[in-house]
């Protein structure tokens, strides 16, 4: 089937959905829409039983004629209002309603705790934070946590693979590593996981996700240099009773998102399933290998909450993850796994996840928090195996005290990693002069206060500091300091921050290229940890027009400078991914925007823009980070045609040029990536019954990677180098088989290979 017959037959359904329910209709409802007695031009008035909509005019005003006689269910929803709902009996008569809105005076009232590691509004976090609801990423509708973040402003999902696509996660132009995923708070993404841990988060149980930008050692400890993403899931009582999505787009995907809640006496449980499959091999750019690699996922979580007296929390979540991934040549199958004539990597990953919360029976909040996972991977990238294994066990113990202008935060924790792998990173040399096997075992207690000051109405001002004794590096302390302002109306937020981070790195685990292509690594000397020291100010700038028209202004300025800054070196020789840390420093630095606008016709747009600067000095050598953008920005336009019952979605992003790494001099390649986009649109429409059809197209302009370049992968051809010669020191040579002196690569990658595709979906909740 090809795109245009798809797409025609998706509109054509959608449309013949729009068209229930018009038919046999006896009465007639006219209304006024108002609020503080003044009239809401463009609210959108929707009879829920007959999937039929209005929106008032300019006057505030709705009619509605020909409805069936019996009792219907009007509800009346606006930007910036909270939504009403009104039961109506029809009798044949003429009935007139006057529906009276409230409006929201803020939205800066959402609850998050990702900055303070504790409940607080949006706006009283002297910490920014930003906020992005499980309705944001239904906009663009994804399989995986890894591929939603590609609509938020200044965070980038990077793939790092052209064969196993695997990714993490940039922000502010700072590589995966940097950046903490946590669940719940709980920080169960990390090591390992850091590639693979972003996959299998089913989107049916996230309530939330909160991004903090900029250095949050001091709560969360290691890892959370660039910032962190906390994805908050759903509380069992704002989950329906049973939700189900799924969708399938024309390559073949297949994602399926089940979700359902119940309650067994004083216990409330809620279960999320998330599976997903690809397993069509599928080669558009015609380098004889798979564009996209072919998964098969699934995922179980599972939380149970017990309700206490005193609403004192007490928690259990779980989670399981198992995954199949391959990607190479075509005509790969499982019996060439490991072997040198059919090139594949194929990674096996089993995960599981077990974390918790309990609340002390103190007078003063008092919490134990506690998680711990597993994960193995059993992997081989050609005829390289790498099978690994990690263990974390984390305990977390925090006392909340609130004086009259203090409010206290104390907090103590321990973290075990227990991590082997196939490599010499846990070798270890015996007093014979022989090698033996020494998984790395590390020890990370630590403890934290913080104090918020409450200055005045306006004025608060943030303490914190943490001490760490990691058992290889020893002492570790990370200050930090913010202060926030607040206007009168509370519409206006000042907030300015300085903050010390640090980060101990295990390069088999984060950085991919490490194992794949045949570069060879080396370690120029022991690596310490990095360090790193960040500043930001940022003001926001909420208004409200009335009528519901509202624009929302986020702008933020950051620097961070960076210490024993470990680099990956590509260029130094074609042959070796080198490894040290920097003889210098390194700079991440930019203005990220974000703006939020809200029409009274009902269009919502949201977009936002960063410009950064991220850069290295080594040796009084200035050279600009690998697969770092200078600016990136993305949008999202929705709108709702009342009338049809329908939404309309469209989003997306672009990219500015990034240096790119080539293997010689010869390389054909481009040395930086061009400008680049990808753009989606959806349309939804509701049905009966909580009901939900949605449909469109991704990638709207069938953006690729090797738009022109002559290939990607280098030597794709011969991807074990077995007609490459080598010169004395070891370098390729130029030769008729090899014209540019290349070796196997698939490292040159910062975008997804997919090209456009439809896809179509239906979702449905049952919430009583």
């Amino acid at each position: 089937m090809t795109y245009l017959h798809f797409f025609g037959r998706l509109i054509a359904m959608l449309f013949l959905f729009s068209s229930f329910g018009l038919n046999a209709q006896d009465g007639r409802i006219t209304g006024d829409v108002t609020c503080n007695k003044q009239p809401v031009a463009f609210a959108n008035v929707y009879i829920e039983s007959l999937q039929k909509g209005v929106s008032t005019n300019e006057h505030g005003h709705f009619e509605f004629t020909d409805i069936p006689l019996g009792t219907h269910k009007l509800v009346v929803s606006m930007i910036g209002y909270e939504t009403a709902t009104r039961k109506i009996s029809v009798d044949g008569s003429l009935h007139s309603l006057i529906i009276e809105l409230k409006e929201i005076t803020t939205q800066l009232e959402e609850v998050v705790i990702s900055g303070t590691m504790k409940e607080m509004s949006k706006l009283d976090s002297p910490v920014p934070v930003e906020v992005y609801t499980a309705e944001f990423f239904k906009s663009n509708p994804s399989a995986t946590v890894f591929e939603s973040m590609q609509n938020v402003t200044g965070v980038r999902p990077q793939i790092n693979c052209n064969v196993c696509n695997t990714g993490d996660i940039h922000i502010n132009g700072l590589e995966g590593p940097y950046t903490m995923v946590l669940i719940d708070g709980m920080p169960l993404v990390s090591g390992l996981s850091t590639v693979y841990g972003l996959s299998g988060i089913p989107q049916s149980l996230i309530e939330r996700v909160e991004i903090v930008k900029g250095p949050a050692s001091t709560l969360y400890g290691s890892e959370a240099v660039g910032g962190l993403i906390n994805i908050i899931t759903k509380k069992h009582q704002n989950a329906p009773l049973f939700s189900a999505d799924v969708f399938a787009t024309s390559w073949g995907e297949i994602n399926a998102d089940i979700a359902g809640k119940f309650s067994i006496k004083k216990m409330d449980t809620f279960l999320g399933i998330n599976g997903f499959d690809y397993s069509l091999p599928t080669d558009r750019n015609n380098d004889g290998f798979t564009d996209l690699t072919l998964q098969k996922r699934l995922s179980i979580f599972n939380k149970w909450k017990l309700n206490r007296y005193d609403q004192r929390e007490l928690s259990l979540a779980v989670r399981y993850f198992t995954e199949d991934r391959w990607g190479g040549e075509m005509d790969w199958t499982t019996a060439d796994r490991g072997g040198s004539s059919v090139y594949g990597e194929s990674i096996y990953t089993k995960r599981w996840e077990v974390f918790g919360a309990y609340q002390l029976p103190f007078d003063e909040r008092v919490m134990v928090q506690f998680s711990a996972n597993g994960h193995l991977q059993d992997s081989y990238y050609g005829n390289l195996p790498f099978a690994a294994q990690q263990y974390i066990a984390f305990g977390q113990l925090t006392w909340n005290k609130e004086l009259k202008n203090n409010d206290l935060l104390l907090g103590g924790s321990y973290r075990y990693v227990y991590y082997d792998d196939n490599t010499y990173a846990t070798i270890d040399i015996d007093t014979a002069g022989g090698t033996m096997n020494q998984p790395a075992l590390t020890h990370l207690p630590g403890i934290f206060l913080q104090d918020e000051i409450y200055l005045n109405d306006q004025n608060k001002v943030l303490l914190g500091v943490r001490y760490d004794y990691h058992s290889a590096h020893r002492h570790i302390v990370t200050p930090r300091m913010n202060y926030k302002w607040t206007s009168e109306s509370q519409n206006q937020v000042i907030r300015m921050s300085v903050g010390n981070g640090y980060r101990v790195v295990n390069v088999f685990t984060e950085d991919h290229a490490s194992l794949t292509g045949a570069r060879q690594v080396e370690f120029l000397s022991d690596l310490e940890p990095e360090t790193s020291w960040n500043g930001n100010l940022n003001f926001v700038n909420k208004k409200y027009f009335g009528s519901g028209t509202y624009f929302g202004l986020d702008l933020t300025a950051f620097y961070t400078h960076f210490s024993n800054k470990i680099i990956a070196d590509y260029e130094q020789d074609p042959n070796k991914i080198v490894y040290d840390n920097l003889n210098g420093y390194a700079v991440s630095r930019g203005v990220s925007v974000n703006t939020d606008l809200t029409l009274q016709n009902g269009i919502k747009l949201t977009a936002g823009c960063t410009f950064m600067d991220v850069f290295s000095v080594n040796d009084n050598v200035r050279a600009d980070l690998l697969f770092t953008e200078k600016f990136n920005g993305t949008w999202s336009i929705g709108y709702t045609i009342a009338f049809l019952g329908m939404s309309v979605d469209y989003t997306g992003n672009v990219y500015s040029p990034m240096q790119l790494p080539l293997l010689s001099e010869n390389d054909p390649r481009r040395p930086q990536s061009p400008w680049w986009s990808i753009q989606n649109i959806k349309l939804s429409k509701s049905l009966k019954n909580g009901i939900e059809v949605y449909g469109g197209v991704k990638n709207l302009l069938n953006w690729t990677p090797n738009n022109g370049n002559p290939f990607i992968i280098a030597r794709a051809n011969d991807p074990f180098d077995q007609q490459v010669q080598f010169d004395s020191n070891g370098q390729a040579m130029v030769t008729p088989n090899n014209p540019y002196g290349l070796t196997f690569d698939p490292t040159y990658v910062y975008g997804p290979n997919q090209g456009i595709r439809g896809f179509i979906g239906v979702s449905y909740q049952l919430e009583r």
